[in-house]
């Protein structure tokens, strides 16, 4: 499969992904133009997909597009995927705003006292930094439903735990470099965890079982112990703005 790539000062890049697969690399820089970019030709692909494509998975830059061998070949899927790239638009998606109660407490802000210690403010105003901010949803990856939110403002841009957790709650909102994550479920992470939501984002009996998609938009609406109780025992989750 090496007569898929190209030059490697040029753009697209097609890399072999295994036997079944391309990955579609539309640029080297993670930033919100080119992660448009990338959303655009996962849906066209969705909508008019060339013969023998099967499934595409959107990341930061790249695009997984898997296909059936015993339809198309890498170098004519790889033609085919040029011309259409070409016809992409890198401008600002369409989305969904959608607004996420988060409750900064102490009970589960488990660093946010680390976290304005490191940044060099106080605990109010890495709350009020953090919930200020409309972050992009880049990917999905990680865990079912796990987005990868961006920007995070640069106060607030920190590297990864030294010592990761063998557990983070579910709803976990935690922050490292300059992106937001909020766990779908209990595992093991190394993030800095600041918050909580009683949203639930991934329900697999829904018709769309991840909550966010690519390219939405999220606002965090921070709220007290009391509200967050109430809202995890009456099952309400985040609403469109």
């Amino acid at each position: 499969m090496d007569d898929i790539r190209p030059s490697p000062t040029t753009w697209p890049r097609f890399r072999p992904s295994g036997d079944a697969a391309i990955t579609v690399e539309l640029d080297e820089g993670v930033d919100r133009r080119t992660n448009a970019k990338v959303i655009r030709l996962h849906r066209r692909l969705h909508v008019e997909p060339p013969a023998g494509v099967r499934e595409t998975v959107p990341a930061f830059r790249s695009l997984l597009v898997q296909f059936d061998p015993r339809v198309t070949e890498p170098a004519a899927l790889q033609e085919a995927l040029t011309a259409i790239i070409q016809d992409v638009s890198d401008e600002p998606l369409p989305s969904r705003r959608w607004t996420i109660p988060a409750c900064y407490a102490p009970e589960f802000g488990l660093d946010l006292a680390e976290v304005a210690e490191l940044a060099g403010i106080t605990a109010d105003q890495v709350v009020e930094c953090h919930s200020s901010t409309l972050y992009h949803v880049y990917m999905l990856g990680f865990l079912p439903g796990h987005p990868y939110l961006g920007d995070t403002p640069e106060a607030l841009h920190l590297p990864r735990r030294k010592d990761p957790r063998t557990r983070v709650p579910r709803g976990s909102l935690a922050i490292a470099t300059s992106f937001t994550v909020i766990y779908p479920f209990d595992c093991p992470g190394g993030w800095h965890i600041i918050a909580r939501t009683p949203v639930r984002l991934f329900d697999p009996a829904a018709a769309e079982p991840a909550l966010l998609a690519p390219g939405d938009e999220v606002r965090f609406e921070p709220v007290p112990l009391a509200m967050f109780e109430t809202l995890s025992a009456a099952g309400r989750g985040a609403w469109l703005s």
